[in-house]
């Protein structure tokens, strides 16, 4: 048989073979470099967002006697050398840039302050390029002096700024520190970071701010201050009598980090640490390596695996809905060549011949679809994965395969006759008790999902993309055994009355052929799929809502180290869009006379809870007393030391309170029990701009919840997700209703026939319209139930196993609402299609004589 002349016959369906593999093969190829492009984009944002002192790899190593301290520059760049070279391959493309080295003491307390009060001293290598000296001169050349009856070193260091006012520190004044080995530091220089924002400090924040520590059981802080020295300082430091330990941190580049890379990179961060451990700097100062990288891709690869468990659920769930769609045009072909085969069957054709010819007529659309589709594919942006390439080779394997076994089978006797119409074949024994199997292992996987939760190993669950796989395939079979019952009751009322269409539509219904099987298997998981994608979209959104006001607490929040003072609060007042301005304090209280401390936040609630008025959030009513948090639970009256001694009884418990604490041990007072209020937080109603408010307060923190929530959403991996999803729940949309289009041009030959012989009989153009809903609405009306509820239920039955709340600000995603938006749209517009199809099959059928239809279907 002539295969480019049985293609140019049947012209139409090919194009329409043609334009849905294009589509199945741009989806199932595109998509995937989509997600793997925006996984890369989350990967690399969050290591830039992390501080470098996580992120880098340092190499660290102890001083604390003459042979081990190294004095030279050149000691420390031949180290940082051998780190280079002994970097697994796997972080060479991340580690491109020049390290620096670092010599600091820690602990070293300034004599006579009885420990409360430390300054250490430290050398940087690239000092010159990172800081710059605003008062006074660069450190040089160490001296000594005489100190109870000892000469010490004394180092010219210099400090910054908060050093000096903290702790009284200036220029040309001279400290000795130590316990027992002492030396001095004389304070030659002020200097202050060139870029302050730079991811290099956060290995250096000692250098540049005094840090604050409260000793367990003690009321005070400590002040620790590290000074800078200069080269020349360096070659006096010496780690005896001292803390003194060395650094060379290797600063890490994510812009070449991938998330394919990620277990590689935690393997090979690994393997750097173990090959630094084997070093040595003497017999006793092992080197060690410090990074938290490990830590922060793990936490990514968690999050990883559970958008890939979504992504994997919801793109397998098109690709079958999309090959369903395909292999229904494929028998809509099927039947336009049945004619065609029959007569070259009845001619002593082969069935390899039949077989050939099917494959070959298909493969003349599939396989141009396929190309422009894996070639349209490319234009999206992201690595090129496996799948890329297998995607659309298995949609043409399946396509080409279907078609050959399906017509070879259809035609394996000459002469063929169906009349499937008429009478059904009785499933087996054998077959009924394996669908049974196949429901009870649906329905037992789903509870055991719900009962385990997620595998607790790394990478995806294998058993989560089984079960939703099971719960369809059981919805599926349950639909099909089921539908032709309560249909045959409705048929059997409709028997009874006068009116012939009824019975007659649905009944056809009824007897539909095997070939309706297909449009339950393509509509069921198109709409549960949909459904369930958009069930998680509004989970998700509703969830990032929440969180939004949990880490703002108000529309708008002002928060200050120090007390804001009362002229700008007239003029944040006064700022257009500010409509109410909620003053408060947030401050640390002695809980009791000991060395117990809790967060207390100092608000008028009644005020606070009119500004919560429409938000998800809110506190319990509070006049006067204390509310508290689980951890003080129990305590009665309250003994609180806050600016004076307050005796305050405990009038409720608080889990949480939105914006300012979540765990640990808080409590909310009212802000009139203070004498004297010292407002450092400002809780406003409205939507002023938040730059103007930020440029009222510059040394204050200005969040609004629309910002917070903006922030969220941005998440490469939280838009991406929501992306996909609604990309997803579009095109199954689009899917479905293809399919019920398909459906009414499949059956259409069959219909125009029974049509045609009941016009003879008096059937008039209206009654043929509801004939031809009544048959094709029963179908639609129950597979889209059965998919609405699947896809309603699927997020209640993964909800253990699929964990989002990296995507809604780390709260768990729980709220699985139904929007009945969403599927009354579904299930309008497949109704609505199947109508207008039905018109429109009749006004095709009305224009065509009786004639001409009567005598093909007797050739037939």
């Amino acid at each position: 048989m002539r295969t480019w002349l049985l293609a140019r016959v049947h012209l139409g369906p090919l194009a329409v073979l043609f334009a849905l593999t294009l589509s199945a093969c741009l989806l199932v190829a595109g998509l995937p470099r989509a997600t793997e492009s925006a996984y890369d984009q989350a990967l690399q944002r969050a290591l830039t967002g992390a501080p470098g002192v996580q992120t880098d790899l340092t190499v660290t190593v102890g001083s604390w006697s003459p042979a081990l301290d190294l004095r030279e520059r050149a000691q420390f760049d031949t180290r940082d050398r051998l780190w280079h070279e002994i970097l697994p391959a796997g972080l060479r493309p991340l580690v491109t840039g020049p390290g620096h080295a670092s010599a600091k003491t820690t602990l070293t307390p300034i004599a006579g302050t009885g420990g409360s009060s430390y300054l250490n001293v430290g050398w940087l290598s690239d000092a010159d390029r990172r800081v710059e000296w605003v008062r006074g001169r660069a450190p040089g050349a160490s001296s000594t002096m005489r100190y109870e009856g000892e000469t010490i070193p004394v180092f010219e260091a210099g400090i910054v700024d908060e050093a000096e006012r903290e702790m009284g520190l200036g220029i040309g004044k001279t400290t000795v520190i130590g316990e027992h080995d002492y030396a001095a530091v004389k304070i030659v220089g002020i200097f202050r970071a060139k870029q302050p924002d730079d991811r290099y400090w956060s290995h250096h924040n000692d250098l540049v701010h005094v840090l604050k520590q409260q000793p367990p059981g003690s009321l005070d802080f400590e002040k620790h201050a590290t000074a800078l020295l200069s080269d020349a300082g360096l070659a006096v430091l010496s780690g005896e009598g001292r803390n003194l330990a060395y650094r060379w941190t290797l600063p890490l580049d994510p812009r070449g980090a991938t998330a394919l890379a990620v277990p590689g990179l935690l393997d090979d961060v690994a393997e750097f640490g173990r090959v630094v451990d084997v070093q040595s700097n003497g017999p006793v100062s092992p080197y060690r390596l410090e990074t938290g990288l490990p830590n922060l891709l793990t936490g990514f690869q968690a999050e990883l695996s559970t958008a890939q468990t979504v992504m994997s659920l919801v793109l397998g769930g098109l690709l079958a809905v999309a090959l369903g769609v395909i292999v229904l045009a494929l028998q809509l072909l099927a039947d336009r060549l049945d004619h065609t085969l029959s007569l070259a069957r009845a001619r002593g054709g082969s069935l390899a011949q039949v077989a050939r010819t099917a494959a070959g007529l298909t493969a003349v659309a599939v396989v141009p679809g396929a190309v422009a589709g894996y070639a349209l594919s490319y234009l999206v942006p992201g690595p090129v994965l496996p799948i890329v390439h297998a995607g659309p080779v298995f949609v043409v394997l399946v396509a080409v395969g279907f078609a050959a076994a399906r017509l070879a089978l259809a035609h394996r006797t000459p002469l063929h006759e169906r009349r499937e119409d008429v009478a059904t074949a009785r499933p087996s024994a054998r077959r009924i008790t394996l669908e049974v199997l196949i429901v009870v292992l649906a329905v037992a996987g789903a509870y055991l999902l719900r009962a385990r939760g997620l595998s607790a190993s790394a990478g995806q669950d294998p058993f989560l993309l089984v079960v939703p796989v099971a719960l369809t395939v059981a919805a599926a079979l349950v639909t099909l055994r089921c539908y032709p019952y309560p249909l045959r009751l409705i048929v059997r009322l409709a028997a009874r009355g006068r009116a012939a269409v009824p019975f007659l539509g649905l009944t056809r219904a009824a007897r539909a052929r095997a070939a309706a099987v297909l449009p339950v298997l393509i509509l069921l998981p198109a709409l549960a799929v949909s459904v369930f994608a958009a069930v998680v979209t509004d989970g998700i959104a509703g969830t990032q809502r929440l969180a939004s006001w949990q880490q703002t607490g108000a529309p708008i929040k002002v928060t200050s180290e120090i007390e804001i003072p009362a002229e700008t609060i007239d003029k944040i007042r006064a700022v257009p869009g500010v409509e109410q301005v909620v003053l408060a304090q947030r401050g640390q209280v002695q809980v009791g006379y000991g060395a117990e401390r809790a967060e207390a936040l100092a608000v008028d609630v009644a005020q606070w809870r009119s500004i919560l008025a429409d938000a998800p959030v809110s506190v319990p009513p509070l006049s006067e007393g204390v509310l508290v948090s689980p951890e003080l639970r129990g305590r009665g009256t309250l003994d609180l030391g806050w600016q004076s001694r307050l005796k305050l009884p405990t009038r409720g418990v608080v889990e949480s309170v939105p914006g300012f604490f979540t765990k640990g041990k808080f409590l909310i007072v009212p802000i009139g029990v203070q004498l004297r209020p010292a407002v450092n937080t400002l809780l406003i109603k409205g939507d002023a701009d938040v730059a103007e408010l930020a440029a009222l307060a510059p040394s204050a923190t200005v969040i609004s919840q629309e910002g917070a929530l903006a922030t969220i959403q941005e998440d490469p991996l939280t838009s991406t997700v929501r992306t996909t999803l609604a990309i997803v729940t579009a095109a199954l949309a689009g899917y479905a209703l293809l399919a019920v289009v398909l459906t009414l041009i499949v059956g259409a030959a069959d219909r125009a026939r029974a049509v045609s012989f009941l016009r003879t009989l008096g059937l008039s153009d209206r009654q043929a319209q509801r004939l031809t809903v009544l048959e094709i609405m029963p179908m639609i009306i129950v597979t889209a139930l059965a998919g609405l509820c699947l896809g309603l239920a699927l997020p209640a039955a993964l909800g253990p196993g699929v964990d989002l709340s990296s995507y809604a600000g780390d709260l768990p995603v729980g709220d699985y609402s139904p929007d009945p938006v969403l599927p009354s749209a579904l299930a309008a517009g497949l109704a609505v299609v199947a109508v207008l199809g039905a018109y429109v099959h009749t006004a095709i059928s009305r224009r065509r004589s009786l004639g001409a239809v009567l005598r093909v279907g007797d050739l037939t």
